[in-house]
């Protein structure tokens, strides 16, 4: 069969890169059947493979480049664009749908005035998204040259090579994303045994995304490991594995933790923290059961929120916030800050906004082929 293609821009937000389509040039789709887009998308960028680099395709083998999002017409009030994400797995043939992405979140604005989706007067933009994924609305603000995104700027971010101009991201009434409340399972933190390993304590809390918390001496680790060392130990990435589908399970994502092993293989993420003199908090995140090479968005925002709430392990563990709502936070490669919003002394915790700055920019466009 001959190849097809469709026009698409590649673009990075944040720390990642996504396969960028205007929704009308995707096939329409009955239902909540995802099988038309999810063949285009696992073509495109190169998945399954085996061997964990995407070759084939536009993905760079881990799962903070191997994204997709689609923009459309809004079908929000308040919104200027629709904005639905798709976390396409590297090594099996499944596409997901059920969280968002804070990092892409932030190249949604920028893409639609490059499209000429949005106008603009002036030199700032600012666009609201409405994610599908979530029916959150964000809301984007951004210097404006010439129409579009201004290409230079300070703000660097760790991971990311130079700097560029700010954008300032803000998710207005983050909670409950997936599952409609903050803490899914009414608790802040409770024990999860996790077989061949034991108990260990946990926290699962929904903003942004939702997110398991784990304690970095829970799993023989000091919390300052590198990607690589994290990514060669085996038997740490099963016993986190594990403890991900059995929290999916208790978080109401899924049935049972079976299922998430084979079609939720993104969420929840997963956040292993330890202390630092360095930052308000030290993370090890994990996506698609896999280590991250700096820290998903969405689950710095969920972590700045839990530890802003009194019982958390986060809480517990963080140091004093530095501002109000606002916390530090180090990872892998480097550093990162982010601020949540809310009522937080209360029975039921209402997480408000959290907010954070981001950078993007158009790196291709052209036809991709599938």
């Amino acid at each position: 069969m001959a190849l097809r293609s469709l026009s698409a821009t590649y673009m990075r937000g944040g720390t990642s890169r996504a396969l960028f389509f205007d929704r009308a040039d995707l096939p329409l789709l009955q239902g909540d059947d995802t099988a038309p887009w999810d063949r285009i998308f696992c073509a495109a960028m190169g998945s399954p493979d085996p061997w964990q680099r995407q070759l084939d395709g536009m993905g760079g083998g881990i799962t903070s480049l191997s994204k997709v999002a689609v923009i459309g017409p809004p079908t929000h009030p308040e919104a200027d664009v629709d904005y639905t994400f798709a976390q396409v797995d590297v090594t099996a043939p499944v596409v997901g749908y059920r969280g968002n992405c804070g990092n892409i979140s932030a190249a949604v604005g920028p893409y639609a005035l490059h499209r000429g989706l949005v106008r603009v007067e002036g030199d700032r933009a600012s666009v609201t998204i409405h994610n599908t994924n979530t029916r959150k609305l964000i809301r984007a603000r951004f210097p404006v040259e010439a129409g579009q995104l201004a290409t230079k700027g300070n703000l660097a971010l760790d991971g990311v090579a130079g700097s560029a101009a700010p954008i300032e991201l803000s998710f207005p009434d983050p909670g409950g994303a997936a599952t409609g409340q903050v803490f899914p399972t009414g608790l802040r933190q409770q024990e999860l045994q996790i077989p061949g390993h034991g108990s260990v304590r946990a926290t699962m809390i929904d903003v942004c995304n939702p997110l398991l918390i784990l304690e970095a001496p829970d799993f023989g680790l000091a919390g300052d490991e590198s990607a690589a060392g994290l990514a060669s130990d085996t038997g740490l990435l099963a016993r986190l594995s594990e403890a991900r589908c059995l929290a999916a399970a208790m978080m109401g994502l899924v049935e049972a933790a079976e299922v998430a092993r084979r079609e939720l293989r993104n969420l929840p993420l997963v956040a292993v923290i330890s202390r630092t003199e360095e930052a308000n908090l030290r993370v090890r995140m994990f996506s698609s059961d896999q280590p991250h090479k700096a820290s998903p968005l969405t689950g710095a925002m969920g972590l700045a929120a839990a530890a802003a709430i009194p019982g958390t392990l986060a809480h517990e563990m963080a140091q004093a916030a530095t501002g109000p709502g606002s916390f530090r936070i180090a990872h892998v490669s480097g550093m990162l800050e982010v601020a949540a919003k809310g009522e937080f002394d209360i029975p039921e915790p209402l997480v408000t906004e959290t907010t954070v700055l981001r950078t993007a920019r158009v790196l291709m466009q052209g036809r991709v082929f599938y």
